[in-house]
């Protein structure tokens, strides 16, 4: 495959009700469904919504990996909470923002200021959010351990 085009291919099978199982070939399947909020959504089964979200907060994770490693620094530890907006719009509901906050933590004050920068390139080159139409804000946090 080309550098310049990459597939993705998953497949969606109905179970029951509003439930269904997403699978990818060589991955585990995972149940999924309409969340609680709407109609008939199902509590304690991730939805469409959350993997929407979850894509997001992914990305920059990986993304931020990708750029310590290009640094040549390490950290302690990542975490990026995303928070999701879906508000309703005159077609009906859409992501209008996504927050993802996230906290690096590394071993040394001199460490900061590149966790900081590869925080600012993560947020600036994540393909998922740069795909997404909704607006997405960050809000990053560094501290030494």
């Amino acid at each position: 495959m080309s550098d310049e085009s990459h597939t993705y291919e998953v497949r969606i099978d109905w179970t029951h009700e509003r439930i269904g199982d997403l699978i990818i070939e060589d991955k585990p399947t995972v149940q999924i469904a309409t969340p609680p909020e709407f109609e008939g959504g199902i509590p304690g089964i991730i939805s469409p919504e959350d993997l929407f979200v979850a894509s997001a907060a992914t990305c920059m994770m990986t993304t931020f990996v990708t750029f310590s490693k290009k640094m040549r620094f390490e950290f302690e530890s990542f975490s990026c909470k995303g928070i999701g907006t879906l508000e309703r719009v005159e077609k009906g509901f859409e992501f209008t923002r996504i927050l993802l906050k996230s906290s690096v933590t590394v071993e040394s004050e001199d460490l900061i200021s590149k966790a900081e920068r590869a925080l600012e390139l993560a947020g600036k080159y994540c393909l998922v959010s740069n795909s997404m139409k909704c607006q997405v804000d960050h809000e990053d946090a560094v501290e030494v351990a």
